[in-house]
């Protein structure tokens, strides 16, 4: 039996309802919001943010089926103004339709306004796909009129139920007789994007000797090893090499760090995501033990904005090469950590009625601001008092690291302080 007009696994097997639908519980099962407003009969805009393969684009073709609503498709990479104007005014004579935009997050500012009217005046609903933060790429208007979904990663468990759930409903793999005797290279070579798990199994499926149809790590490994992308920048490889880039620059290897980097760039990497995590890093692993690397890396960003490829790669291989080779410092990171976990177990403690503000006569009249000591009228514009609330008074949230930069801060702070905080 040939397979149906040359369409993919994948394709012929996607799920058409909730009922079959596997993963993200936390949004589809009983009682849950998307069962929910499949139940009541009653969408509205959403945003679906997740890794690829796990399920946005079958939930919002899910919706619009149990909906009976028309459901329109458009890609971000290809699609402009003119593409979504077009869509939105065969919504209005449909009288209503639901508008799938997959990558949303490569719509620039334009794309993403030419939106608004229609999913404000309810001519479309409106689901869009992201792999990015959509806090960091869709304008806040936008934002503001749709609820933001995260879809989790697929778990071994969701991999293998798709799996035997193909094997079970396609009735031209269940003519193969396909046995998995071996689950681990078919689950690690998907990089738990479902999609490409279905795909993979068809291929292997399709190239089994008829004599034996078991289905090995070695067969698998052997059938796909020609097939597969040094770096895919929507799977497994793009955690990989993000987090080995990373740890890099973590590890102050600047070789090793524009390596990783040039991998991500030969693979069509968003530069804006990589920049991006340039800056978190500058403050996250280098910090006080360098103020200028977070500059740097904001700077950096805004060329980058403003340049793109290819002569952005050469600012991001200065800017990695000299986070790589910053002195390094966690100290800002621990104390928001330390800070946040003692604000989680202390509560709403009370400000000290000397910091607090006193517009009005009668906060003053409440001594509000009563006793407060002007730092800048002390001699060395520092005069001791207390800030944290009376509770926690003298608690040590921030600790210096251990470089020369962060040596000076803690001799002022120890300067300042003399023993109250251990300095």
């Amino acid at each position: 039996m040939a397979v149906s007009s040359h369409i993919p696994l994948a394709e012929r097997v996607r799920p058409r309802t909730l009922d079959d639908f596997i993963g993200q519980e936390h949004l589809v099962g009983k009682g849950k919001v998307l069962e929910q407003m499949v139940h009541n009969r009653k969408a509205h805009s959403m945003i679906f943010w997740g890794p690829p393969g796990v399920g946005k684009t079958t939930l919002a073709q899910i919706i619009a089926s149990s909906l009976d609503m028309p459901i329109f498709k458009l890609s971000a990479i290809d699609s402009g103004v003119k593409d979504v104007r077009a869509v939105i005014e065969k919504a209005g004579m449909a009288g209503h339709a639901l508008l799938f935009i997959d990558e949303i997050h490569r719509f620039n500012k334009a794309q993403q306004d030419s939106l608004l009217g229609a999913v404000e005046k309810g001519l479309i609903t409106l689901i869009g796909a992201t792999t990015e933060n959509p806090s960091f790429e869709v304008i806040g208007a936008l934002l503001s009129r749709c609820q933001v979904y995260i879809l989790k990663p697929l778990t071994e468990e969701h991999l293998k139920a798709l799996v035997l759930q193909a094997i079970e409903k396609d009735a031209w793999l269940n003519e193969q007789k396909v046995n998995i005797v071996d689950w681990e290279a078919l689950i690690q070579l998907s990089g738990g994007d479902a999609r490409r798990l279905l795909n993979l199994l068809e291929i292997v499926a399709s190239s089994l000797p008829l004599d034996s149809r078991d289905v090995t790590n070695d067969v698998v490994v052997d059938v796909v090893q020609n097939k597969m992308a040094l770096y895919d920048k929507s799977g497994e490889q793009h955690y990989d090499i993000i987090s080995a880039f990373i740890k890099s620059v973590r590890g102050s290897d600047p070789n090793a760090a524009v390596y990783w980097l040039a991998r991500m760039i030969e693979g069509g990497e968003d530069p804006k995501f990589i920049a991006r995590r340039m800056v978190i890093l500058a403050s996250e692993d280098v910090g006080n033990a360098n103020p200028n690397a977070l500059l740097l890396a904001t700077s950096c960003f805004q060329a980058v904005e403003l340049i793109g490829y290819p002569e952005c790669r050469i600012i991001l291989s200065q800017t990695a090469t000299y986070l790589a080779s910053s002195p390094k410092s966690n100290a800002a990171y621990m104390a928001i950590n330390n800070a946040q976990a003692l604000v989680g177990k202390t509560g709403d403690l009370p400000v000290p009625l000397p910091i607090r503000n006193a517009p009005t006569g009668l906060m003053k009249k409440m001594d509000y601001g009563k006793g407060y000591k002007y730092s800048h009228d002390y001699p060395g514009n520092f005069v001791e008092q207390e800030y944290l609330p009376g509770k926690i008074a003298g608690t040590k949230l921030y600790d210096p690291g251990n470089n020369a930069t962060e040596a000076k801060l803690k001799d002022y702070l120890k300067h300042c302080w003399k023993d109250k905080y251990g300095y």
